[in-house]
């Protein structure tokens, strides 16, 4: 029998039952007695949430625009319907028995709750209430502890795969390990978050393929542990392939949650050295990793996608493969002329020089191999990943077309990727 923690947020009953009862809780804020009720304070108090939710969402949209994309209407609208909830219920603490007042409240707390869930349907970021509860308890492990250097490696002969030679051990753990590390560079990035395979803690060691793992804007490494489920899916992986599994670092491209400094070395910063340059030595340096650059994979979802095919094309050199997870076409702060402007100072041939689009259409790339993404249901970024393939082939890359049902959210996210490992597998040699 399913547990209750188990069930889905995303679909099914749960979602349905919560706007249900979201809708139940606001009406019963909004229906009282009395005529003054009913022509002045109901109306005046929609009409003012409404205004500030409208004024909030054209500044957000086109003042502040942290994202290239506009508000989503359906977390405008559950945003509306919490602030209206919020000032009945406030209205209501005025007047009436003290019972009166505290089912109120608890009923604006549930039209809070059932925000939060459609917010959460929306994007697939908890796919269940046990995934949820498990943020508190991501336990980490000391990276010094984690990757101790072995005493020995196993060897892999020229040409050959390290699944041909690697034999279950014994003493093999039943999970990998989540480190967090500093890993310093030209960017004052966040703290990575790293994913070590059983494998990794055996002797003879083998030396693992890497996957550097993004987040998209707005988000954190951690996203990748929480929504995307990175350990509890690598570990699955894992116990399929006698505990061998890529090195997974998911590091920071932005700075800040917030933050869009795009993926190149511009007056935003220089986060295209970082990535291109600072992570790959730090890895190499404190972790026993296949340094050649067909066991080295660039992935990342939205923002972070797009990241992840810069990078496929400004460092061919580290990286042989790549996964785009939803990218957008083009490095972007909402417009070609506002990322120009604040990126380069509006030196377009400067942009030109780093756009993944403009170095597709003038140089081949016939060593690297990727896979891109798209939800079927992504109005905004599956014709941008339909150009980028058809770019990328043309280019002479190795490219595989995923189109999962879904938008822009995590539910095509963590399908994109986890789909995407055993056609990595071979790639990287953890499978033949």
């Amino acid at each position: 029998m399913i547990s209750p923690l188990d069930l889905s947020l995303i679909t099914g009953p749960i979602p349905v039952v919560t706007a249900v009862a979201g809708a139940v809780a606001l009406l019963s804020l909004a229906v009282r007695k009395g005529r003054r009720w009913w022509t002045r304070v109901l109306p005046a108090v929609v009409l003012a949430c409404a205004v500030v939710v409208a004024g909030a969402t054209y500044l957000v949209d086109h003042v502040w625009k942290p994202w290239p994309e506009p508000l989503p209407l359906v977390l405008a609208v559950w945003a509306g319907a919490t602030l209206v909830a919020a000032s009945l219920a406030v209205a209501r603490l005025r007047t009436g028995r003290w019972y009166r007042r505290v089912l109120a409240v608890a009923a604006a707390l549930v039209v809070l709750a059932s925000a939060g869930t459609a917010a959460n349907a929306y994007f697939g970021f908890y796919p269940t209430s046990r995934a949820a509860l498990e943020v508190f308890a991501n336990t980490r492990v000391g990276l010094d502890a984690a990757a101790r250097p072995p005493s020995s490696v196993v060897e892999v002969p020229a040409g050959g795969k390290l699944a041909d030679v690697w034999r279950k051990p014994a003493d093999l753990p039943e999970k990998g390990t989540v480190s967090e590390a500093a890993i310093p560079g030209a960017f004052n990035a966040r703290p990575a978050w790293i994913y070590l395979p059983p494998a990794y803690a055996v002797n003879p060691r083998p030396r693992l393929p890497v996957l550097v793992l993004l987040a998209g804007q707005p988000g954190s490494p951690r996203d990748w542990f929480d929504a995307g489920r990175l350990a509890e899916r690598l570990d699955a992986f894992a116990r399929a392939h006698d505990g061998l599994a890529p090195i997974a670092v998911v590091t920071d491209q932005l700075g800040a949650r917030m933050a869009n400094p795009l993926c190149l070395d511009s007056k935003l910063g220089r986060s295209e050295t970082y990535l291109a340059r600072d992570v790959p030595a730090w890895i190499k340096r404190r972790l026993t990793v296949d340094e050649r650059r067909e066991a080295w994979t660039i992935a990342g979802l939205s923002q972070g996608g797009t990241c992840a095919l810069q990078l496929a094309v400004r460092a061919p050199d580290v990286y042989g493969n790549f996964v785009d997870l939803t990218g957008q076409r083009e490095p972007s702060l909402g417009t070609r002329a506002a990322t120009v402007k604040a990126a380069f100072g509006g030196d377009e041939a400067a942009f030109t020089r780093v756009n993944p689009m403009d170095i597709l259409a003038r140089q081949r790339f016939p060593h690297t191999a990727g896979v891109i993404v798209a939800g079927r249901d992504d109005a905004v970024y599956r014709p941008a990943a339909a150009e980028v393939f058809q770019a990328g082939r043309q280019a002479g890359m190795d490219l595989q077309w995923k189109e999962l049902p879904g938008g822009h959210d995590w539910t095509v996210w963590r399908s994109g990727l986890y789909d995407s490992l055993p056609w990595l597998a071979v790639r990287t040699g953890l499978s033949r």
